[in-house]
């Protein structure tokens, strides 16, 4: 699809952490030029100076067309921008950006959140801080390390203009990295911000030594929640199976490697949050987005009870053993409902 489209020219990547620098790495090789925005100094300076992000992508060695800066107004006049700050610090850095940018700028949203103090999609803050903007998004089962090191990986763009779309498609694809271009923004964008709640369940699971019987169940059960979610939002049925829905949330669910899901297990271990989170440098996006998806769920007049259990793990409202037996004790009723 994106055969007969040209790349953006120029490109700016915002924010300078794994999935950034990975996505940022990936566009410098297709021949545009790009810039990366990273917060802090340092880390744009390993880049410029040593090609590699110690701090969020240690042993990745950077395309040497790569360019960092630590001023985001240095970003200014590109053809597109890739947007990856974390969602609770979106909305601060997107007012600042549309001052330095081209007032319609295409924008792919990269982040996988929900803002919390909102309740809103990052969608709908562009849409509030920068309505001119031209938004995308981009989601799926893609963890940075595996994108920077050439390893296959399929993902969901989404964008509601075809011909952007396709520019979109042509700027980020490789031999190893394959979009699948959709229309529906929603779906997209939801499926990357549900999961990593759903994913944090996951690990408290097997954290907690119930195997991977129940986990399977979780994931399954979970995933009919998101479902429910998606449909009252608009998002359509085969986005919700796709990549950013379903293929997100195995990844997320399933693996060790994902932030999401090792918190998970170490809250399941019976650690306390604060401890865990002071060892990271990464955000660990579901988190915040729990208590988000749940306030979103009710404006919807959705159920979302693995959702809930997980809004109030991570608050410390319920103990992760009185969660499991308050889920185990529902209601019996029919799969699907």
């Amino acid at each position: 699809m994106s055969g007969h489209a040209s790349p953006f020219r120029s490109a700016a990547v915002i924010g300078g952490g794994a999935w950034g620098t990975a996505l940022a790495a990936l566009i410098a090789r297709n021949a545009v030029e790009t810039v990366l925005w990273a917060l802090e100094e340092e880390v744009a300076r390993a880049i410029n100076e040593r090609r590699e992000n110690a701090a969020y992508l240690p042993g990745v060695r950077l395309p040497e067309a790569l360019r960092a800066t630590a001023r985001l107004e240095a970003t200014g006049g590109r053809d597109a921008y890739v947007f990856v700050v974390p969602a609770q610090h979106a909305r601060a850095v997107l007012q600042r950006l549309r001052d330095v940018a081209p007032l319609s700028a295409p924008l792919a949203l990269c982040s996988k959140g929900v803002e919390r103090s909102t309740g809103k999609m990052l969608t709908e803050v562009l849409a509030e801080v920068w309505p001119e903007a031209e938004p995308a998004v981009l989601s799926g089962p893609s963890f940075a390390r595996d994108v920077a090191e050439g390893l296959p990986t399929a993902v969901t763009l989404a964008s509601s203009d075809a011909a952007i779309g396709a520019r979109w498609m042509a700027t980020i694809a490789a031999p190893h990295f394959r979009p699948y271009l959709s229309d529906d923004l929603v779906g997209a964008e939801l499926g990357g911000a549900v999961k990593n709640v759903l994913a944090i369940a996951a690990g408290a699971v097997i954290g907690r030594g119930l195997g991977d019987s129940a986990r399977a169940a979780l994931i399954a059960r979970g995933f009919a929640e998101f479902t429910r979610l998606g449909v009252a939002r608009g998002a359509r049925q085969e986005t919700m199976v796709g990549l950013s829905g379903l293929g997100d949330l195995i990844l997320t669910a399933t693996s060790p490697h994902s932030r999401n899901m090792s918190l998970g297990m170490e809250l399941g271990r019976g650690r306390k949050l604060d401890d865990v989170l002071s060892e990271r440098r990464s955000v660990t996006e579901g988190v915040a987005t729990a208590s988000a998806v749940i306030a979103m769920a009710k404006r919807a007049g959705v159920e979302m009870p693995i959702c809930a259990a997980v809004a109030d793990l991570v608050s410390g409202a319920r103990g992760i053993d009185e969660i499991i037996a308050a889920l185990l004790a529902r209601p019996l009723k029919t799969e699907g409902r």
